[in-house]
């Protein structure tokens, strides 16, 4: 599961990257602070896991020498099942901000990459209410509020997590090994012995719940 930070330069992907996955990734205010694209995870980690990569920001007349690396880094938006659009919705130009990304997103083929728009700098300035309104589904928030990057945490794991299946496993003594697996991959509901092993009820992804009940079949006396 990951999820790409796209945006214009400045609209604050480096600092939500930090506050999100925990890291010390580069935050400077200045052109192409983050042309290496870094990957890292969400964390409090989350079930399934969730890695979070920044892209280079956009900006207005992309200098011609620096297209192909701009693009290039964009590879990781491609790779992403989510898209999370971040704008400085305190830029009283940020509505065009917003228009040449989608464009470019388009033109690099990530139009079928779902989109979380997240509005960020609204302790800058801005109309909460009225951005809501006008955006539907849209997260306004400053990443400097914790209580606002925990919603925007929320709201990402909670993308990767509406497919989830729920389903009980039975996990034999005999195949206690195979327990670390189930809590990694895996979140693990309720427990309760039984007999010859334990029941643990989960909530994970479907493949991944059917693989680890073959697994757990064939390692049964």
């Amino acid at each position: 599961a990951r999820v790409a930070l796209v945006g214009y330069t400045n609209a604050g992907k480096s600092t939500l990257m930090r506050a999100l996955t925990g890291n010390e990734a580069l935050v400077a205010d200045k052109l192409f602070a983050t042309l290496d694209t870094t990957v890292r995870a969400l964390q409090p980690e989350t079930v399934p896991r969730v890695l979070v990569s920044d892209t280079v920001g956009f900006i207005k007349n992309l200098p011609h020498g620096l297209v192909a690396s701009f693009k290039s880094t964009l590879d990781e938006a491609l790779e992403a099942s989510l898209l999370a659009h971040v704008v400085d919705a305190s830029d009283p130009g940020f509505e065009r901000q917003l228009a040449v990304t989608e464009e470019v997103l388009d033109e690099i083929g990530a139009k079928d990459v779902p989109r979380l728009l997240v509005l960020n700098k609204i302790d800058r300035g801005g109309d909460e209410a009225a951005l809501r309104a006008k955006y539907p589904g849209c997260i306004v928030m400053s990443a400097k509020r914790e209580g606002d990057v925990a919603m925007l945490r929320e709201a990402i794991a909670a993308f990767f997590q509406k497919d989830l299946v729920e389903a009980e496993l039975f996990l034999p003594w005999s195949a206690q090994n195979l327990r670390g697996e189930i809590f990694e991959s895996c979140k693990v509901i309720e427990e309760r012995a039984d007999g010859d092993g334990v029941v643990l009820r989960v909530r994970g992804d479907a493949e991944v719940v059917s693989r680890l009940r073959q697994q757990l079949a064939s390692a049964l006396p």
